[in-house]
């Protein structure tokens, strides 16, 4: 188990180019194993989230070739899929875990999907029901890994309004409805990240869109197509934030996914008063690209709005050190989604903050965070083995007069295996033993 050592810093300035996304390079994966051909992906994340993925589908017959961050997956089909010789572990990964469930559920042999003991603890009867309903076969651990799936089960369509704003349980459905008999349809609470209809749509399956309410019919086949990964938004924000709160910093990130259903983090910050401008906006392969530049700011505290929650759930973790650098109270509610993702990431952050002498208050579903000044921590920050955790609390030592030390930080391979290299060459002071 090793740990970070963040030494002060006070000066951030570089052009960065931060891993590919993580959410797209899944379902590159998971599609190009489905489609007919050869599709060609280039800027694939290589943390161990996704090679999980790709291990996994490389056990159920589909040959993969890597070549560093450049992938071809010679597809099968929809129906071209193999019973794999042993469970299917997906290591840390939620979203493997998840999804693949949505295609498991369709297939004409058995199936298991374990994880770590992370991933074991987080909640998957939110894909259980939905694809029971579908006709799906599912025995779980009182709702949670390891998920065994009965193969040759007859799946039909359903009219599904998702009770938690998640668009992993959204794609799952979606990508079940790929077999089910008849139209699948789900109703959205709010939006979530679009990339699983996006993508689709990039392999030639119709997709209907509008007014929250996705569906699509099955019979139609994915056709391979080649991909480009956009550098991922939620590694960036880890950058943006430091760069607001350092003392003396200027950083363009390049190349960056801003979908719109992944933007809340650009929205907050600059809510909070953060010099984050855009420039050389364009598409690629369906997904909206930028160069971030952010500056040297001063925050103040804001109630965010409960319209951005669902559209920067997995960036909250670094927006709480934001918080704790701003001016007055940051208020954050609606967001109880964060209590079951790798950690209880309300608790986690707050405990740390508290260790760094920042004052808050956890809530049912959110924390007040009282804006002030890091002081000498009183013990180590834990992480919980939650990457998100880890390298949210690095970055504080940009605003940290003392030595920072987080433990258990091995997790953050499962994203961002170059943070520590990647946050040195900008100007911070990471040590990682």
């Amino acid at each position: 188990m090793s740990k970070f050592i963040a030494r002060p810093s006070k000066e951030l300035s570089s052009r960065l180019k931060v891993p590919g996304d993580k959410s797209i390079s899944h379902r590159s994966i998971m599609l190009g194993s489905l489609a007919h051909g050869i599709t060609k992906v280039d800027g694939l994340l290589q943390g161990e989230d996704v090679l999980a993925t790709l291990q996994a589908f490389k056990k159920m017959g589909v040959k993969i070739e890597r070549d560093n961050n450049q992938v071809s997956i010679h597809g099968v089909g929809l129906y071209g899929l193999k019973q794999p010789s042993s469970a299917l572990d997906l290591g840390n990964s939620g979203t493997s875990m998840r999804l693949m469930s949505g295609i498991l559920a369709a297939q004409n042999f058995d199936s298991e999907l374990v994880g770590d003991a992370s991933l074991s603890k987080r909640p998957m009867d939110r894909v259980i029901k939905p694809l029971t309903q579908m006709g799906a076969v599912i025995q779980s651990k009182g709702g949670k890994p390891p998920l065994k799936i009965k193969g040759a089960q007859s799946l039909n369509g359903i009219d599904y309004d998702l009770p938690v704003a998640s668009a992993q349980v959204k794609s799952c459905v979606l990508l079940a409805g790929l077999y089910a008999q008849g139209k699948t349809c789900i109703t959205e609470i709010a939006t979530t990240r679009d990339h699983t209809e996006r993508m689709l749509k990039g392999f030639g399956y119709y997709i209907e869109a509008k007014n929250n309410k996705i569906c699509l019919t099955a019979g139609n086949n994915l056709t391979a197509t080649n991909i480009q990964v956009p550098s991922d938004i939620s590694s960036a924000a880890f950058f943006m934030v430091a760069a607001t709160i350092a003392i003396d910093a200027d950083i363009i990130l390049e190349g960056v996914n801003i979908n719109p259903t992944r933007t809340g983090v650009i929205d907050i910050l600059q809510l909070m008063g953060a010099k984050i401008t855009l420039t050389n906006t364009h598409e690629v392969g369906g997904e909206l690209l930028a160069d971030i530049r952010v500056q040297s700011s001063r925050l103040k505290g804001i109630h965010i709005p409960i319209e951005l929650v669902a559209l920067a759930i997995d960036e909250f973790p670094v927006i709480f050190i934001a918080a704790s650098c701003a001016q007055g109270e940051t208020l954050l509610t609606g967001a109880r989604e964060l209590r079951v993702k790798e950690s209880d990431r309300i608790q986690a952050m707050a405990d740390g903050l508290s260790i760094l002498g920042i004052q808050n208050e956890v809530l049912a579903d959110g924390i007040k965070i009282q804006g002030g000044s890091f002081h000498k921590p009183k013990d180590i920050i834990e992480s919980h083995h939650d990457h998100r955790i880890a390298m949210s609390f690095a970055i504080a030592s940009l605003r940290c007069k003392y030595d920072i030390e987080i433990n258990d930080v091995d997790n953050v391979k499962t994203s961002f295996p170059n943070f520590v290299d990647l946050a040195n060459s900008a100007g911070m002071n990471l040590i990682q033993v």
